[in-house]
């Protein structure tokens, strides 16, 4: 969660000691006006860690942080204040907004963090946001929406040139003509008697356990509090749902528990649709730009016949009640508030698409049915192909 007020009151006091010129002198004063802990060379609290370092210009070549170090807070703005004899510079260092690891990092892996990362390595600008205070709001939204598991990926394969264990989805002539023809079947399926019996069925769900979805809302990490609601709508399993239930009911610790990142949440078979849909929560009262799906995993699934793609938007109100859209994801207004992030494509990915929080929100408080814009929806899918 962003702490906005602390963090803005953070930048105003690094800020006002422009032309302090002295790392540690900052570091000490910094460290004693918001009492922070310290943990070698990083200091942080619950809102956010800080690291200082010394050079003249704004992009370094110091070695900042360690890859490892970094993991542990790496669920907080972790901010890196750049100290010149003029400015303090600042800048967002969580491993999103890193391109590689430049040190030690021979070996390396998904299951071997190693290594550091230079000034150099963290990102100025990330898909044309500048990485400067003024964004640190919308940039750790961004962040929020990934797992360190997927950046470490990302970062193996940038920093090493290891293929990760995604692949580009190969698209020839067959695979082309039905991802082409996927905006004419979701418009032909939300037509359909099956997409208000998808709608019913997914509605009934979450009536089902509404309150404990209220409860779920209050879990500070998105990634957790997601996976969560996804699992307490979709899973049939009484065993380990009863024991989630039961912690959130009782506030205390969650059970271990996994699930798949697959492309969609919920399967369900009809003669003539095969449909997936992704739940998105989206908590009303909290800001947040949840991560919407891998570009390849949506194309190879749409190219399969009879292939149909939902987003069930799930909005948790202030007072714990829910209201609920089943859109298609060619839908109008959901295609407006999508934007691609390029940093994550690479030779073994196109990389993954991200909606806007705020036009959830829209859509969520927008009582009209859903609607499809065919050219829209095709220009779309040409963008997604070839990036």
């Amino acid at each position: 969660m962003y702490n906005k007020s602390k963090i803005d009151r953070l930048i105003s006091f690094i800020t006002e000691r422009n032309g302090i010129g002295d790392k540690e002198l900052l570091a000490d004063a910094v460290q004693r006006e918001f009492g922070l802990e310290q943990d070698r060379k990083l200091y942080y609290c619950d809102d956010f860690a800080l690291r200082f370092s010394k050079s003249e210009k704004k992009r370094m070549s110091n070695t900042v942080l360690a890859l490892s170090a970094l993991q542990k807070y790496d669920d907080r703005p972790v901010i890196v204040c750049i100290v010149s004899k003029a400015t303090n510079y600042l800048m967002l260092a969580n491993t999103t907004f890193l391109q590689k690891i430049s040190h030690s990092s021979q070996n390396l892996r998904v299951d071997n963090i190693r290594g550091s990362f230079n000034g150099s390595d963290i990102l100025e600008f990330v898909d044309g946001i500048e990485n400067s205070p003024e964004n640190f709001p919308e940039l750790f939204a961004m962040h929020s929406s990934f797992t360190f598991q997927e950046n470490l990926e990302r970062l193996v394969e940038a920093t090493n040139g290891i293929a990760g264990r995604a692949r580009k989805f190969v698209i020839g002539d067959l695979e082309k003509k039905r991802i082409a023809e996927a905006p004419e079947r979701a418009k032909a399926f939300l037509e359909s008697a099956e997409y208000r019996d998808l709608q019913e069925d997914l509605n009934r769900r979450v009536a089902s356990v509404q309150k404990e979805i209220a409860l779920a809302a209050g879990i500070d990490n998105v990634n957790i509090r997601g996976r969560i609601i996804e699992y307490l709508i979709t899973e049939t399993d009484p065993s380990l749902k009863d024991q989630i239930i039961k912690a959130l009911q009782e506030n205390t610790p969650l059970p271990p528990f996994r699930t798949e990142d697959k492309l969609g949440d919920y399967k369900k078979i009809y003669p003539n649709f095969h449909t997936e849909t992704d739940i998105k929560t989206k908590v009303r009262f909290l800001d947040g730009n949840p991560k919407a799906y891998n570009i390849d995993k949506l194309l190879e699934f749409l190219a399969a016949e009879k292939s149909v793609y939902l987003i069930y938007l799930l909005g948790i109100n202030p007072d714990g009640s829910v209201t609920a859209r089943l859109c298609s994801v060619f839908d109008a207004r959901l295609l407006r508030a999508t934007h691609l992030i390029r940093h994550w494509s690479g030779r073994n990915s196109r990389g993954v698409a991200q909606f806007y929080g705020t036009a959830l929100s829209d859509i969520l408080q927008d009582k009209e049915p859903p609607r499809l814009d065919m050219q829209q929806s095709r220009e779309y899918l040409e963008k997604l192909m070839e990036s």
